[in-house]
């Protein structure tokens, strides 16, 4: 589990591919103390297995999905990456809980000048639009942040990014067009699927035993699972 709150930026040093998995190479900005081969590092938000530390060069195991679904398989050597260690049970959670499970990407749309922030516009893939939610939580290459607003009909969304977080992240070297990692917000994930259940199970409920439509969630669902 970790935070969304990045602790150092790396360079990606190589990248070798081999068949079903591979091998990722970085090189951390900053000094990661005490790092243990097994521990899992987010890199780019993507929960990866150290396997060494050779003079500061992390090898990471990857394996041929995280490749394909991140973008770890194609940012190229050199690229910039945020990192952060797993997190403890006495750290501060000061972000909010990730899994390091990457959804899916998005594209950046634009980025611009928003008062003193940052505002990132980038794309909303089909395979997260459930989750997402103004004033939500979502993680974009391993940096938590709030969403700002949400145009399912143009299928974007908007964050802020506050000096700071632009500053000391590899935010601020993506570009229009770049993908970047997204993965949505875990709790919203789990009381979605939840609920689906909840009416999936109840169109199969009938006093004749015939197979009802379901009317989506209502609100007996929401009273049911806590709302």
């Amino acid at each position: 589990m970790f935070t969304g709150l990045v602790q150092t930026t790396g360079i990606i040093v190589k990248r070798i591919q081999n068949g079903a998995a591979g091998k990722l190479m970085v090189r951390p900005a900053k000094s990661m103390k005490n790092l243990e081969p097994g521990e899992s590092v987010a890199v780019n938000g993507t929960c990866l297995t150290l396997e060494n530390d050779s003079g500061g060069i992390l090898q990471f195991h990857v394996m041929e999905e995280s490749f394909r679904k991140t973008n770890l398989g194609i940012l190229p050597p050199g690229a910039g990456v945020n990192m952060e260690r797993a997190l403890t049970l006495s750290s501060r959670l000061g972000g909010h809980l990730v899994s390091g499970h990457i959804d899916t990407t998005g594209t950046v749309l634009s980025f611009g000048p928003a008062g003193s922030d940052i505002e990132l516009l980038v794309e909303l893939p089909d395979a997260i639009a459930d989750f997402v939610v103004p004033e939500g939580s979502i993680c974009i290459d391993g940096v938590s942040l709030t969403v700002a607003a949400v145009d399912f009909s143009q299928k974007r969304f908007s964050v802020r990014i506050i000096p700071t977080t632009w500053k000391e992240t590899c935010l601020k070297e993506r570009k229009v067009g770049s993908k970047v990692n997204l993965e949505a917000d875990m709790l919203g994930k789990y009381v979605h699927f939840q609920l689906e259940r909840m009416a999936h199970k109840r169109s199969e409920k009938s006093s004749d035993g015939i197979a009802e439509e379901s009317g989506g969630i209502t609100m007996g669902d929401l009273l049911r699972a806590g709302f």
